[in-house]
């Protein structure tokens, strides 16, 4: 499916997935089929969606939450990939990301059963967060299996949505796709050239306050071999008694994320590296996230909210990155 400059042409796709939508730009063939390459990109994020979903009962995520204490289970090879990363960032970052926060999820009501969104009672948190815990998850590498020691619920939403960016992009690669953005729910890869010999551009995603930063830095990004992700606390909160609660948690606490940075930011080699670091930079705040990041040479943006407008500050690594 290789197309010369002269002879390419830019298809856009969409489509759903993961409760979000999935946009792919492409340089093909003019006559290149836009039925077969949407069906091959569906396919890749069906199958994330089969392994990793805690949406699907039925998944293979599902059924490992469901499962006896101490039984073992041999996880199918995407599956059992993105869960050993999942562990090693959560080392990496000490707890502040923690694949195994299901029960908690749940209990704040972001999970699958969407009841109301409320406190949950103590019983029910100091309950959730027993039954959680990155240290009690063991796998096996040699059988890519994994032991469920009771009652532990995984969730893998702030990592899936950039494996299944990967997945897409590593499929276009090898049905030989020269170039091509890949964007699952405001996750994105990019790699090659446009039909104009172009790189593909991004602006840095942030919140509704962004026009407080100041505007004359574009935070344009070329997307050439590297993905960006953004994290942050205006997707997806709810207020009561007067209090924002963020979606996203501090498995730490079992708590929702206090004073969270308005928007994390960042750019790596791959979708399911900057999805799952911008969530574990969001949790752990703008100054421990921002060292943490500087000191691990992660190219990471922070956007924080002041009283007097946005706070931006990004690693060494990141201004690297921007336009010279």
């Amino acid at each position: 499916m290789h197309a010369s400059p002269s002879a390419a042409a830019l298809h856009t796709l969409h489509g759903e997935t993961m409760g979000t939508s999935w946009c792919v730009k492409l340089v093909a063939s003019p006559r290149a089929d836009s039925h077969v390459l949407h069906a091959g990109i569906q396919q890749r994020l069906d199958r994330v969606v089969a392994q990793m979903s805690n949406w699907e009962a039925d998944s293979d995520l599902g059924r490992f939450n469901r499962s006896a204490a101490g039984s073992w289970h041999r996880l199918p090879e995407e599956f059992f990939e993105v869960l050993s990363y999942a562990l090693e960032i959560a080392r990496d970052s000490e707890g502040a990301y923690d694949p195994t926060i299901g029960a908690l999820v749940e209990a704040w009501g972001f999970g699958p059963a969407q009841h109301a969104h409320a406190i949950p009672a103590d019983i029910a948190l100091s309950t959730a967060r027993a039954d959680a815990g990155w240290q009690r998850l063991i796998l096996d590498a040699e059988k890519s299996s994994a032991l469920q020691p009771g009652r532990l619920q995984l969730d893998l939403s702030a990592i899936a949505k950039g494996y299944g960016v990967d997945l897409v992009a590593r499929h276009l690669r090898d049905i030989g796709i020269a170039a091509a953005l890949v964007e699952v729910g405001g996750e994105l890869y990019g790699y090659g050239r446009k039909p104009d010999d172009s790189a593909w551009q991004v602006l840095v995603e942030a919140s509704p306050d962004e026009d407080a930063v100041d505007a004359t830095d574009p935070r344009v990004i070329a997307l050439d071999g590297i993905a960006i992700a953004t994290s942050g606390d205006h997707w997806h909160a709810f207020e009561q008694q007067g209090m924002r609660y963020s979606h996203t948690l501090d498995p730490r606490t079992g708590k929702p994320v206090e004073h969270a940075p308005a928007a994390v930011t960042v750019i790596a080699d791959d979708a399911m590296r900057a999805d799952a670091w911008a969530t574990a930079l969001t949790v752990m705040g703008a100054t421990a996230g921002f060292e943490l990041a500087q000191s691990r040479n992660l190219a990471a943006r922070f956007a924080s909210r002041t009283e007097h407008g946005l706070r931006e500050h990004m690693t060494d690594a990141f201004l690297a990155r921007l336009p010279a």
